[in-house]
């Protein structure tokens, strides 16, 4: 049986590889008319340069010489089309979303690492889960968290406190906030608490592995495109099959990403046993309050046709963790760093918090954090000049004509208004294109500048209708796939910013710090570096 499989599964392989790559050769493609640059290498395409870790320059010239709309080539000449049109958005996130869905290499990806939740399902299963999960997310539930968001911060509070008594202190302000960060969605999301978010260093497994995720996610990309995407393309093998192939190549990041799986797993169906024996015992009561004890009572009460079954409501458990971990923490990080390079913005934000905190009177409320304007400019910002993730991949399923918001000029110099996009295309859709586009933004659309957010926004990005859920921004993006934590992430970080930018100063550190793009967007004190790190000077802030 075994050697059977050993000869079987590499030859289809083989065979769906060698036939693409024909295809491609033989056959003219419609996205042939759309300029682009040529690429260095037949084997890789653009990969190289457009999944590099310091790729910025490669994005910022691209945009700048070819505009909106891009022809690029991936692994063995396959065409992509890298944009960021925003009536081609529309059509991809909203009117054409059930036609440009997720790529297949990276459900497959979200797959094997989280189940089938929310990152790895498609059509209605995705619909359901969203709609089982709505409640979970609604702005009543939220109001009930900013307690929880304060508690954890005030942990994070008292170690600064603590390694500043003696003055300025160089702390990784990268891994606190991720600590922060996971204690926080731990607590309001599981119930649980993993890391009390103290100078003591003894990690749950649970935090290590969901440190790692995406560091070694970062390692696995080509293997992503050139195996796991036709093998889960074309249901080749069982999950058992193919773990146990996975076990035969040498691959060190794919058998730590197979490790890492296996704690988080583990770890997630003990959390959901808990939590189902504790819903047996105590019925319909509701007194807890976390998102993973409403999401099982909602899905108790459900119809069998609305019903998730076990494997899904487990998945959603490290799903959450990490979509509210990951981009929660690089956005937290980015927001001190800019508040370090721009001081008179520090002191301005410092400033309205401690006046909110006399009229306050005491912990404020979600709608009293909401109506700090400068607090939320300084994050509204942030989030469009850097967007946590700087680009995502979506596919065509069937052939479909793209249309754009103005006409571009082909290859062969005419005009077209629309592109026909085949089957299977990859299409590159960079957020942080649309987000800093002049024609939207004005001239200084790539300028950090908090305070364009205190007045109304540009007729022509009102104009644009943008699909985006937040702000006229692509950020958390839109449509049936838009991030559904995103009012969550965003609350989070202005309970974190409200407690310790009153109470600590944030200075530049003495490294030039390197933000890796691939993935979401991560810092470190250099490209060779392992593990992100984000060295800042903290000090008291002055009464």
């Amino acid at each position: 049986m075994v050697s059977t499989l050993l000869k079987i599964v590499p030859s289809a392989l083989v065979a769906s590889i060698a036939w693409s790559i024909i295809r491609r050769l033989i056959f003219p493609s419609p996205l042939d008319k759309i300029p682009g640059p040529t690429a260095n290498s037949f084997v890789a395409g653009h990969f190289p340069e457009m999944f590099a870790p310091d790729g910025w320059d490669f994005h910022r010239k691209l945009v700048e010489k070819y505009g909106r709309v891009i022809r690029l080539y991936g692994i063995f000449r396959a065409r992509i089309l890298y944009i960021h049109d925003p009536k081609a958005l529309h059509h991809i996130f909203v009117k054409d979303q059930h036609i440009f869905e997720e790529a297949e290499g990276l459900l497959a990806q979200n797959k094997a690492i989280f189940g089938n939740g929310l990152f790895s399902t498609l059509g209605e299963t995705h619909k359901k889960q969203r709609k089982m999960l709505n409640p979970v997310f609604s702005i009543k539930q939220m109001k009930t968290m900013i307690p929880t968001f304060f508690s954890v911060t005030y942990n994070l509070r008292d170690v600064f406190l603590r390694k500043t008594s003696d003055g300025p202190q160089e702390i990784d302000m990268v891994t606190w906030m991720t600590r922060v960060a996971l204690e926080i969605v731990a607590r309001a999301g599981l119930g649980q608490s993993f890391d009390p978010v103290t100078e003591a260093t003894n990690e749950h497994p649970y935090i290590s592995a969901m440190k790692l995720i995406g560091p070694t996610g970062r390692n696995l990309l080509f293997f992503r495109e050139l195996i796991l995407t036709p093998v889960y393309k074309y249901n080749l093998g069982t999950p058992r099959i193919r773990r146990f192939f996975a076990g035969l190549l040498p691959s060190k990041s794919l058998h730590e990403m197979r490790d890492l799986v296996d704690v988080m797993q583990e770890t997630s169906v003990k959390l959901f046993e808990s939590k189902k024996k504790a819903l047996v015992e105590n019925g319909s009561e509701e007194s807890q309050k976390d998102f993973l004890s409403i999401l099982m009572r909602e899905n108790a009460k459900a119809s069998e046709e609305d019903k998730l079954p076990d494997d899904q409501v487990v998945a959603q458990i490290s799903t959450l963790m990490f979509a509210a971990m990951d981009t929660t923490s690089s956005a937290l990080s980015r927001i001190l760093s800019l508040l370090a390079k721009h001081p008179e913005v520090q002191d301005k934000l410092r400033a309205e918090i401690r006046e909110a905190k006399q009229t306050f009177g005491g912990e404020p409320d979600y709608d009293q954090l909401s109506s700090l304007a400068y607090l939320d400019a300084v994050i509204r910002e942030t989030m469009r000049l850097h967007p946590p993730l700087p680009s995502l991949p979506r596919e065509a399923r069937q052939d479909a004509v793209l249309p754009f918001s103005k006409p571009i000029k082909s290859v062969d110099g005419k005009e077209i208004t629309e592109v026909l996009v085949p089957k299977d295309t990859l299409l590159i859709v960079s957020i942080k294109a649309i987000n800093t586009d002049p024609e939207l933004w004005g001239p200084d659309a790539r300028e950090w500048k908090p305070e364009r957010w205190l007045a109304p926004p540009q007729e022509a990005l009102v104009d644009a209708h943008l699909p985006g859920v937040y702000s006229h921004l692509m950020t958390f993006i839109g449509g049936g796939r838009a991030c559904i934590g995103f009012k969550f992430s965003e609350m989070e970080m202005k309970a974190i910013l409200y407690v310790i930018v009153d109470l600590f100063k944030f200075g530049l550190p003495k490294e030039k710090i390197f933000w890796n793009m691939l993935g979401i967007a991560t810092p470190y004190v250099t490209i060779e570096d392992v593990r992100p790190a984000l060295p800042m000077i903290v000090s008291r802030a002055e009464d």
